[in-house]
């Protein structure tokens, strides 16, 4: 008897999974801190980084379908093994950079819970929420049960989707009830810094330039619309690939571009910018707002929420990339000791490197005065390494149509070669651009000393690429093995 065909996604379900892959209520208030120039940031990031990266990894995700790997395939593919290992090691490190900014997000609204707004200002609470969550996640990760997907679904829905919703709705009543919106207002600073250039002080939708500082975070919003690519294997299940899905990455883009703008603009309404928390601020929105409507009450149910969408966020992602990494093992790139699973398949010795490296990582609270700058600095360190990976994706699908043009591909970006240069290319200059911004210190934001901010985001972007090429380098054939 003939298998029941599996069934195709539709493009309203591919597009709902690549919002939840990319959305987190943790970008809204770096974005808000731009005032009305978010408008730009988010439409800047969305056609010059989302949709590229959407069509590309998409090609590349069809032509590959069949093999496991991901961004290791498609790169070993085009240029050999050690750089295919070098972009799936840095999609997976930026994974493991990632975490304590998004757990530093976490405790910024845990801070609501415990009704003491101050300790989100705390680095020493900071980066203990930081170590206690994420070691936790990682052990429930490793014992395998059936808590992690619990978590994940009802963290996306609770912590992520109803707040959102709710940030939304507060906001535009603030703004029908004929409240001032702060985005509006121009800050001393710069209204002295416009009227000394003989300029009229107001709020912009294009940015000031003043030197590539004044855009620094340009690098830290685009991270916020990464991973993409994650769902682009998924190309290959539609009814009809080539028409679908760029149809579901347009109503993607666009679902994607109203939540940050909305979610942002409501934050920033009610926040002054230079005020904005980048762990807290959205928190502090909604302490705002709901006593604005006598809901006072609601705020640590929020900052729970919040705190609870986040971590299930980290659980959602945390075994994901160890298991691509887990793939180069079994391929020969890694010692057989980092291939070694636990009884329930978990890469287990990856998880604990990855966890020690975040502790690591979560040290900078400790140490840094100024937890949003903490905040910032790992945002920009996980940005570099991260774009990086999508400059080889980008370079690997342009070598592939010169290379290999009769591979079959169950999508293809539109206009033949010459569509593909131009889109890949469009992607690539905007990832440059905001690979060289990342190593720029914020205007906006206290640094302290801006070479050792510059320092500590080169070094971590020197070690953490030179690393996979030491190592494959040093790899030796009896690492390869059969699972």
């Amino acid at each position: 008897m003939p298998s029941p065909a599996k069934k195709k996604l539709s493009v309203f379900t591919l597009s709902m999974m690549t919002v939840a892959a990319v959305c987190s209520l943790r970008g809204l208030p770096m974005m808000a801190r731009e005032g009305l120039s978010m408008i730009f940031y988010i439409l800047f990031s969305t056609l010059i980084f989302l949709i590229p990266a959407s069509l590309v990894a998409a090609e590349l995700g069809g032509a590959f379908s069949k093999e496991s790997g991901g961004v290791y395939t498609w790169v070993k593919a085009a240029f050999g093994s050690r750089w295919g290992f070098t972009a799936i090691w840095l999609q997976w490190i930026q994974n493991v950079v990632w975490y304590p900014t998004v757990l530093g997000f976490a405790a910024g609204a845990l801070a609501y819970l415990f009704m003491d707004p101050e300790l989100a200002n705390s680095g020493a609470y900071t980066g203990a929420v930081i170590l206690v969550a994420y070691w936790g996640a990682t052990f429930i990760t490793l014992a395998g049960t059936d808590i992690v997907s619990k978590v994940t679904k009802y963290g996306v829905l609770l912590g992520t989707v109803l707040p959102g919703i709710l940030i939304i709705v507060l906001g535009l009543l603030w703004v029908n009830m004929g409240n001032p919106l702060e985005f509006l207002q121009v800050s001393a600073a710069v209204e002295a810094a416009e009227k000394a250039a003989g300029e009229l002080p107001h709020a912009r939708l294009f940015p000031s330039i003043n030197g590539l500082g004044s855009v620094a975070f340009l690098a830290g919003i685009i991270l916020l619309f990464a991973g993409v690519e994650v769902h682009a294997v998924h190309a290959n299940e539609l009814e009809d690939p080539g028409k679908q899905f760029p149809e579901s990455m347009f109503l993607a883009a666009a679902i994607i571009f109203l939540l940050f703008t909305l979610g942002s603009l409501c934050v920033a309404a009610v926040i002054p910018a230079h005020e904005i928390s980048l762990t807290a601020g959205l928190m502090q929105a909604f302490k705002m707002l709901l006593s604005k409507f006598n809901l006072s009450f609601m705020t640590p149910v929020i900052g729970l929420l919040v705190a609870f969408g986040a971590i299930g966020g980290v659980m959602s992602w945390i075994s994901g990339p160890s298991r691509g990494l887990l793939h180069t093992a079994d391929q020969g790139e890694l010692p057989p000791i980092l291939a070694k699973t636990n009884k329930n398949g978990m890469p287990i010795n990856i998880l604990m490197i990855q966890a020690v490296i975040v502790s690591l990582l979560a040290g900078l609270y400790f140490v840094m005065e100024n937890v949003s700058v903490a905040f910032f600095m790992i945002s920009a360190m996980t940005v570099t390494l991260y774009l990086v990976m999508y400059i080889m994706m980008y370079a690997a699908a342009i070598k592939l149509r010169y290379t290999r043009p009769d591979l079959p591909r169950t999508y293809k970006v539109p206009g033949g070669l010459v569509g593909l240069c131009a889109v890949a290319g469009i992607g690539l200059l905007g990832v440059c651009f905001a690979l060289i911004v990342g190593f720029f210190p914020p205007t906006n934001l206290k640094v302290g000393n801006p070479a050792l901010y510059v320092a500590l985001v080169a070094a971590g972007m020197v070690v953490f690429i030179g690393l996979p090429l030491l190592i494959n380098a040093l790899k030796k054939p009896e690492w390869k093995r059969d699972r």
